[in-house]
């Protein structure tokens, strides 16, 4: 049986997963500089690692709303892992001063974001 929810419970919920994916990305991300300090890492492990971080809360967090909807759950991963994307480009944009120096893998990493959202999404 599906449940209606009411819009701003839904709005709530989908504030409570990109809160909780942010949360978990700052600690992987100071577990990674933590290992860098350490081990010396390379640059190349590095931007891998930070892509593996995406992939994995994104994944998180439309498998979290995938589990709570029931219903046409990937497109709950999809505006999970857009949504994810959309405040990660806009607080590197205002972070560096513009556009200008927007990296090359832009593209890559929304498709990437929005993928896993939606696999998982798709799983739960």
């Amino acid at each position: 049986m599906l449940k209606k929810l009411n819009l701003s419970a839904r709005i709530t919920f989908i504030l409570k997963c990109l809160l909780l994916s942010y949360l978990l990305t700052t600690g992987l991300l100071l577990l990674l500089a933590l290992m860098l300090y350490k081990f010396e890492l390379s640059e190349k492990i590095v931007s891998i690692c930070i892509i593996g971080i995406y992939i994995l809360v994104t994944f998180l967090a439309g498998f979290l709303a995938g589990k709570r909807e029931g219903s046409r759950k990937f497109l709950w991963g999809l505006l999970m892992g857009s949504l994810y994307f959309a405040i990660l480009a806009v607080v590197s944009i205002v972070t560096n001063h513009g556009t200008g120096e927007i990296s090359g893998n832009f593209i890559t990493v929304l498709m990437l974001c929005c993928g896993s959202g939606m696999l998982g999404g798709m799983i739960s």
